[in-house]
């Protein structure tokens, strides 16, 4: 069997989540991780994200601001709202459903221009520019209120959503939960993304993307209660994640109704299809 990979699928905003390994994800000038203090372990626990190994970290988008982080494993907070105990991401109740969190977009913002990024440093390579179009293709076809404009270019500044080569090594990506109703609007995908799975690399970035466009519409991962890579409960106690109505369940600790062909799962190893499950689409459809 293939060995699962982290998702380096980070969602990073106003509550976070993803598949991501923190090792994966290379920043200039990130500082030296910083030891959290017994206030900010609380507060993470409050939020639904285990505090075990958690740091303190900068990110820097391509707007050049750089901007500190709690990174717990693959979950990322935005320390300053952090601190202010902004972070509620609802009510965990049992199993492997589909999950999404308080945060979603408002209904007149549902029009997403979201942008392929082509400018010189930070641009989609081939590969990844035809996932990202296979990726929206996807979304636009689901009978919800969203619909996304795909362009590709540069100007970052007047786009909704904005999908780009962060060079970091190994395979996967980073993305921003909605905040203020509006989308998460960076989504970074690794540089090893554009040449992962072989033969199969095109459905590869499809659904690397398209599950950093679920995290950036406000979706958790599926496997939640205990990712199928390593069995960790990506929450504590009884917070952490919506489960969206008519998607099955199972208890938090097997995985007899895990929806295992969910673009939302945890981890890829390189066979992915890069298509939502069924029971992805019927999540969609409920909330949008």
């Amino acid at each position: 069997m293939k060995k699962l990979k982290f998702l380096a699928l980070c969602a990073v905003a106003v509550g976070v989540v993803t598949s991501c390994q923190k090792d994966e994800i290379a920043n200039d000038g990130q500082p030296e991780s910083l030891e959290l203090s017994k206030d900010l372990q609380d507060k993470l626990l409050d939020a639904g994200v285990n505090p075990l190994n958690a740091e303190i970290a900068s990110i820097t988008h391509l707007d050049g601001v750089s901007t500190e982080y709690v990174n717990a494993g693959d979950i990322s907070l935005k320390l300053k709202d952090l601190e202010a105990g902004l972070y509620d991401l609802g009510a965990n109740e049992d199993g492997t459903k589909q999950y999404r969190t308080n945060n979603l977009i408002s209904s007149s913002n549902r029009t997403i221009d979201i942008l392929g990024y082509t400018g010189s440093g930070n641009a989609l390579t081939s590969n990844m520019q035809t996932g990202l179009q296979w990726a929206v293709n996807n979304y636009n076809r689901i009978n919800s209120t969203l619909n996304f404009r795909l362009t590709f270019g540069t100007n970052f500044q007047a786009a909704d959503m904005v999908v780009y080569n962060n060079n970091g090594s190994g395979a996967g990506g980073q993305a921003e939960f909605p905040s203020g109703g509006r989308p998460g609007k960076f989504i970074q995908i690794l540089n090893g993304t554009g040449s992962f799975g072989g033969s199969n690399v095109n459905n590869v970035n499809e659904h690397v993307i398209g599950h950093e466009i679920g995290h950036a519409v406000g979706f958790r991962h599926t496997d939640y209660a205990r990712r199928r890579c390593d069995g960790i409960n990506e929450g504590a106690s009884s917070v952490g994640a919506i489960n969206v109505p008519g998607t099955p369940s199972a208890n938090q600790w097997g995985q007899s109704g895990l929806d295992s062909g969910s673009l939302m799962i945890s981890c890829f190893d390189g066979s992915e299809d890069g298509e939502f499950s069924n029971f992805d689409i019927v999540a969609l459809e409920f909330l949008y």
